[in-house]
């Protein structure tokens, strides 16, 4: 009879188990038996002794080293997501609730995930039951209690940061010209060869004065921003200069022994390779307030601000001015041979008085016959207003887009409701 009855028992339904595991650094996960080794292996004992409830190990491993709970951006998480959306694991075993998340709000997003598709989850070491509203407070606290250590960890983190600033120490990030990071990473090493580079590029900028003649000169020349390596080997290639990138260069302490830290710089571990007066010369000519010369890219108030692109590039044209004695001369400038290389573009740059004296011209022989008028909705006051010497609100009103074309000299209108005026006028 005993063994009668228990033939007849229903089979425990199978439940596909998923351990997922992570460190938040890489250090020691080059041992044989590390870190997410020993969680896996605890992980997998628990499935192992809850096997009559049906309960089986998935093959596919969920590893995560080197990666912060703080954030959901993980690639074995993902991929552990991407399976739990297609159905292909039923619960997710984990050896500690922070090793999921340190993050309350992220780890209540994926319970809830979790629950909608009848996803299990289990912690090896907390035991709680996330179907109850008791098991959910007590899951709660322990994610309060796993977000606020991971804030004290990043406070200490900062403290420990700030105060090896202070020290003049090298505390890590992306390596700058002149300098390599040495083997233990500890500490910024002269490369002599960038060094030289660097010293050159703080004479042309003596020389020239000016951001974008010396960017100009680095490119015609072919030099790039630092060409550096990770620990890992991947190789980031240099960049050519910028109006920033050159900007961070001749202003970075490094250059000169120091380090900065919150506005404040102090005494550095590594070794100077510009001249300190140098150094001081070329920052004094770039905070002064009265740089003509970079003056031609502040932004100004100006009739086509929006609507007034290049025709070589594509791009936007802003308005600047350049300034001599007490006059000023306005310009719009293309944003290629702004941000990039003034030889980057073929038209450059153009008069403001010229382009907009254009504009109106065009906008007045278009808009003298009635029916065109109409046909663009314009209002009778409006016209009268423009032709009374209202001009910027007009223009404004009715101009989708204003084209330059510098190689042939054209300026081409696009109006409101897509009315294309013709080929354009010389310039």
């Amino acid at each position: 009879m005993r063994d009668e009855f228990r033939g007849n028992e229903p089979k425990a339904t199978r439940v596909r188990c998923a351990v997922y595991t992570r460190k938040s650094t890489e250090e020691g996960l080059d041992q044989d038996f590390n870190s997410l080794d020993a969680q896996r292996e605890a992980a997998e004992a628990y499935i192992t002794s809850q096997k009559h409830l049906g309960w089986t190990l998935v093959s596919g491993r969920y590893d995560d080293g080197g990666f912060s709970g703080s954030s959901l951006e993980r690639p074995a998480l993902q991929k552990l997501l991407e399976d739990v959306d297609a159905r292909r694991v039923d619960c997710v075993v984990v050896y500690k609730v922070d090793r999921l998340s340190r993050s309350l709000l992220d780890f209540a997003r994926l319970v809830d995930r979790f629950d909608q598709r009848s996803i299990s989850f289990v912690s090896v070491t907390q035991q709680f039951n996330t179907t109850t509203s008791l098991g959910r407070l007590t899951l709660n606290i322990l994610l309060s209690f796993a977000q606020f250590e991971r804030e004290i960890i990043s406070e200490r983190t900062r403290d420990k940061m700030s105060a090896a600033r202070r020290k003049g120490k090298w505390i890590g990030g992306t390596p700058v010209l002149g300098y390599d990071v040495d083997p233990a990473g500890r500490r910024l090493d002269v490369n002599e060869k960038e060094a030289v580079k660097v010293r050159q590029i703080f004479e042309l900028y003596r020389t020239q004065r000016s951001l974008t003649a010396t960017v100009n000169e680095l490119n015609r020349r072919r030099w790039t921003t630092k060409v550096w390596y990770s620990k890992r080997g991947k190789e980031h290639p240099g960049n050519a200069f910028k109006k920033a990138s050159l900007r961070r260069l001749l202003t970075n302490a490094i250059y000169v022994g120091r380090v900065e830290h919150r506005g404040v710089t102090y005494p550095g571990e590594q070794q100077g390779i510009v001249k300190p007066e140098i150094w001081e010369e070329v920052n004094a000519d770039l905070r002064s307030p009265d740089r003509g010369r970079e003056r031609p890219y502040q932004r100004q108030s100006a009739m086509l601000t929006g609507i007034l692109r290049c025709g070589a590039c594509q791009k936007p044209m802003s308005p600047t001015y350049t300034a001599k004695g007490n006059r000023r001369y306005r310009y719009y400038v293309c944003h290629v041979a702004r941000h990039k290389a003034w030889n980057a573009c073929p038209t450059k740059s153009i008069s403001a008085n010229l382009i907009e004296n254009s504009v109106v011209a065009q906008l007045r022989a278009a808009l003298e016959n009635t029916q065109t008028r109409e046909s663009l909705k314009v209002p009778p006051s409006d016209w009268l207003s423009f032709q009374s010497g209202e001009i910027f609100p007009f223009v404004r009103a009715i101009t989708d887009t204003v084209t330059f074309d510098g190689v042939r000299g054209e300026v081409s209108l696009k109006l409101r409701e897509f009315t294309n005026l013709g080929d354009g006028s010389a310039c």
